[in-house]
């Protein structure tokens, strides 16, 4: 599902809104979810899952074509946990 297809969908569902007007609150959302995790918060959406940042340390990896040993740097990534609502609605 792309973002415009989402748009879609939901300003289907909401009466009132225009096609413009879910669109930027669409992007509201996602704007914030996206500082919300610049600054280290988690993010929990009942129903849905959660989404937070972890750190991965550094560590020795070795380049496959060549064989030399490369360091490769700290980094966060993000991690999603999948809520208990949607996790049983597909497993059922």
């Amino acid at each position: 599902m792309t973002r415009s297809v989402l748009v879609d969908k939901v300003s289907e569902k909401v009466e009132g809104l225009t096609r413009k007007q879910t669109e930027i609150v669409m992007e509201t959302v996602f704007d914030s979810i996206k500082e919300a995790l610049q600054r280290g918060e988690k993010i929990e959406i009942r129903g849905f899952g959660n989404f937070r940042l972890k750190t991965r340390n550094p560590r020795k990896a070795r380049n496959p074509k060549t064989g030399e040993s490369v360091d490769v740097p700290s980094k966060k990534v993000l991690h999603f946990k999948v809520g208990k609502e949607l996790r049983e609605l597909l497993n059922s």
